[in-house]
């Protein structure tokens, strides 16, 4: 029957793991203080995670903080620093990215 979803504690794993250097713990950490889950919702924070987690390639993080980059959450907003992480998403197999960065690229050239 599996145990009962505590949002909470899953933020206690993910940031144990996140801190020893985990891409991916470092991404759903990010998603849970996006999200308000188990943590504050804290949209600097989520930035702070997504980066570390971005830094390593990670492709759901870069199209994540390219997101927040384009709106200006959690951190100032820079639609050239978005476009480039959208193209870092997309070299790491993103075809949302990839999507994304063309649209963006039509932003950027108008």
């Amino acid at each position: 029957k599996g145990v009962r979803q505590d949002d909470k504690k899953a933020a206690e794993w993910f940031r144990k793991a996140a801190e020893q250097g985990d891409a991916d713990a470092q991404f759903n950490l990010g998603w849970l203080y996006i999200k308000g889950k188990g943590v504050l919702e804290d949209y600097q924070k989520a930035a702070e995670w997504y980066r570390k987690a971005a830094e390593q390639g990670n492709r759901f993080a870069l199209f994540n903080l390219s997101r927040m980059y384009f709106n200006g959450y959690g951190v100032k907003q820079d639609i050239p620093t978005a476009y480039a992480l959208l193209l870092l998403s997309a070299k790491e197999g993103n075809e949302k990215a990839r999507d994304a960065a063309n649209k963006i690229k039509k932003i950027l050239t108008t």
